[in-house]
């Protein structure tokens, strides 16, 4: 993938369609401004599709299952075996987000970036980078290159599904270690301390907390990522399931498809694929604030307002299908509810 390309790419967001479904909004007979962030969820659909008349008909949420090798330093209060038991559970339609989802009216789809171990599922699509990423404290979690063919599978992701119908996608993940993975990328590309971007992830103790701040520590110091850099942060302590989200926001804007962020670990793809083409942000739709603790901070670093605010911390994409029914209600009025030229005033 050239990145370079990425700068002079058309279409991306179309700010005339989203102006013109703001003003649809300030015509109809309501308090203007009154439905808040859903009156701004819908005018980001808009310049996210290039119309006026955005549509949600057809959706999806894409769970990329990935395994990282910095499991190897008790990070994570699970073994990460579990990374492909609850990624065959999600291509067999048995997880919490499938359920989630069908609720919601979207088509829930498994993707193996690159776990452990192979799983042989039906449901399960095939795009392992490798057996897993390195473990980040004795060297590069990814080489460069895996890292840029992780993203560019996520960007064909997202034309794959463009060419199915799909009309709006949401993110989700599945990976032991992958709280660690993201608070070490944002902990370098927001300039933060690892222990204020680390928390307790599934349910670590303190001293699997303190183990977790010492393995971010040590590969940042063993690996010294590029700030300036979001590639170089990503291939040194990311994994292929955040480098997958990062390319699936890139291509997002590239073919016109809005993109809903999940909680930190889909947000941390997300500030790095703002990090790497800004204009890929503005066709983002924030779903919720995670409970982890560097949340917060990587949402105000790409200044979003997320429209839930429930505690969620279960990942797999199921806060970013939460929003489905959220974003079906402000269309209904956005097309539905009469106008100050209907009533004429």
């Amino acid at each position: 993938m050239n990145l370079d390309q990425l700068h002079g790419a058309v279409p991306a967001f179309d700010e005339s369609a989203a102006a013109r479904a703001q003003a649809r909004w300030d015509g109809i007979a309501k308090p203007v401004g009154s439905l808040g962030l859903l009156e701004q969820a819908v005018v980001t659909l808009a310049g996210a599709q290039g119309t006026d008349q955005p549509a949600i008909d057809k959706r999806a949420v894409l769970v990329l299952c990935a395994d990282n090798g910095v499991t190897a330093q008790g990070v994570a209060s699970t073994p990460p075996e579990i990374t492909a038991v609850m990624a065959e559970f999600i291509a067999n339609k048995r997880s919490s987000v499938c359920i989630m989802a069908k609720q919601a009216g979207a088509e829930s789809i498994a993707v193996d970036m690159g776990m452990f171990r192979r799983v042989d599922a039906k449901g399960l699509l095939d795009r392992r980078s490798a057996s897993g990423t390195a473990d980040m404290t004795l060297g590069p979690a990814m080489t460069r290159e895996q890292a840029l063919a992780a993203m560019e599978t996520g960007i064909g992701l997202v034309k794959s599904c463009k060419d199915e119908g799909y009309q709006i996608l949401a993110t989700g993940e599945m990976g032991i270690g992958n709280t660690t993975t993201s608070s070490a990328v944002s902990s370098v590309l927001l300039g933060k301390s690892a222990e204020e971007m680390t928390g307790v992830g599934a349910g670590l103790d303190e001293a699997g907390l303190n183990r977790k701040v010492a393995a971010i520590k040590t590969a940042i110091e063993r690996n010294r990522p590029e700030q300036s850099d979001p590639i170089d942060v990503l291939a040194k302590l990311g994994g292929f399931d955040i480098a997958g989200m990062a390319g699936i926001y890139l291509g997002g804007a590239l073919y016109r498809v809005p993109v809903i962020v999940d909680g930190f670990i889909s947000a941390t793809a997300a500030l790095v694929a703002a990090r790497i083409w800004p204009e890929a942000r503005k066709g983002m739709l924030f779903s919720h604030v995670s409970a982890e603790p560097a949340s917060r901070a990587v949402l105000a670093a790409l200044d979003a307002k997320p429209l839930i605010h429930a505690e969620m911390r279960l990942g797999e994409g199921t806060g970013a299908v939460a929003l489905l029914p959220l974003l079906d209600m402000a269309l209904r009025v956005y097309y539905y509810l009469m106008t100050f030229a209907d009533i004429g005033m």
